[in-house]
């Protein structure tokens, strides 16, 4: 399971076992920047949006990278443990950067995904209930020290994946944007 920080104006979520003295990985997004309100391209179709997952690119990467993984976790969510929204994992250590598609994309180049909370595999954008104000979707890119993690399937959810990475994250980047109704 992650472990969670918080403090009064933050919460953050980390792969257990991540180095801290690691260099971390930078995170980049044509499709909106760090701390901007995500456009509706981006947001589920039940809250008014297309679901494309947006486009990522990331750097740092230190020697011994194998593969990466990707979350996109809401840690507003009403539901006492945050929201899983995007899971991929075993995306080839050359992909450096993904593109803006349709969430339900698989491809070698994105690697696989796993169920997000709405329950589905692929990408689930936003879609907090009216009202809640603004949430945080904290995008991460995990650096991992392994081609395929042993064992992950699209049957797993958030928590399960992240715990199946302890122990082989070598450096990991964020990028967090908001969306409210």
């Amino acid at each position: 399971m992650p472990s969670t920080v918080a403090t009064a104006s933050t919460v953050s979520v980390r792969a257990p076992d991540a180095p801290s003295s690691s260099t971390a990985l930078r995170v980049t997004s044509q499709s909106f920047g760090e701390g901007s309100d995500i456009p509706l391209d981006y947001v589920f179709k039940g809250c008014g949006g297309r679901n494309t997952a947006p486009q990522l690119s990331w750097s740092g990467a230190p020697d011994g990278t194998k593969s990466y993984a990707i979350t996109c976790f809401d840690p507003d969510a009403p539901t006492g443990s945050g929201f899983w929204h995007w899971l991929a994992f075993d995306i080839p250590a050359k992909v450096t950067w993904l593109e803006a598609s349709d969430g339900d994309d698989a491809s070698p180049k994105r690697g696989r995904t796993a169920t997000n909370d709405y329950g589905m595999t692929g990408y689930g954008g936003p879609c907090p209930p009216k009202g809640d104000g603004k949430h945080r979707y904290i995008f991460t890119v995990y650096a991992l020290d392994v081609e395929k993690i042993e064992g992950a399937s699209d049957k797993l959810h958030g928590a399960t994946l992240v715990f199946m990475m302890r122990g082989h994250v070598l450096a990991q980047g964020s990028l967090t944007a908001k969306f409210g109704h």
